[in-house]
């Protein structure tokens, strides 16, 4: 695990300080997640439930659990259990659902928008009008906190390629963040991963998801 802690502070010293790193951990190891714990990354994204459900009981570091993957409605009670945050929020179905959770157990949850900004029908997320539409009855769910916005891009290929949807959901923060519905803060920009994290912290990003960068190729 030393080569990962040396992997993770090279990264921390390239990346500004403004800049919050989140170590995506699929299918890493409890050894490999408390390694970049104790180099200095205390953000974990997990993209499955389950996976966190038997991660998080093993990892010793003290860190921040983030659901970053694709969230089912039948999965939101253990997830409300397990995460500190939501950042792939991709409908007001689930939004809803996550809302009625949270007000059982008595809980406030902190979230993201997850962005279609390449409007792509095979893909999750808001299209960016979709979610202008949406943006009233979402600052109305009064156990979620809005916290901002988190985007895809392609994850392999031209890195430059990424540039546009990024370019797209940046533009989308800043007129939120120009006028926010009450409820609605747009403090977190998160775009970017191991392939585009560099073109991604070019425009705007204030957090980058890396996996592959971090702990190198996944053995599956």
């Amino acid at each position: 695990m030393k080569e990962i802690f040396q992997v993770v502070r090279a990264v921390l010293e390239e990346v500004p300080d403004s800049i919050t790193v989140v170590a995506a951990g699929k299918q890493r190891s409890p050894a490999e997640l408390d390694a970049v714990i104790s180099a200095g990354i205390h953000q974990i994204g997990q993209n499955y439930v389950q996976e966190a459900e038997e991660l998080r009981p093993a990892v010793r570091g003290e860190s921040t659990w983030r659901m970053i993957g694709h969230l089912q409605r039948n999965k939101v009670r253990k997830a409300v259990d397990l995460f500190d945050w939501i950042d792939s929020v991709d409908s007001l179905r689930l939004a809803r659902r996550i809302n009625k959770v949270c007000r059982e157990v008595g809980r406030v949850m902190p979230v993201l928008l997850e962005i279609n900004s390449g409007r792509e029908e095979k893909k999750t997320g808001f299209f960016p009008e979709q979610l202008e539409e949406a943006l009233p009855d979402l600052a109305g769910l009064d156990h979620l906190q809005i916290q901002g916005l988190m985007t895809m891009g392609p994850r392999f290929g031209d890195p430059e390629d990424s540039r546009p949807f990024f370019i797209e959901t940046r533009k989308l923060f800043s007129a939120i963040a120009a006028s926010p519905p009450e409820g609605v803060a747009m403090s977190i920009l998160s775009m970017g991963m191991s392939n585009s994290y560099r073109i991604a912290i070019e425009e705007g990003a204030t957090m980058i998801r890396l996996g592959t960068a971090l702990f190198g190729l996944r053995k599956d």
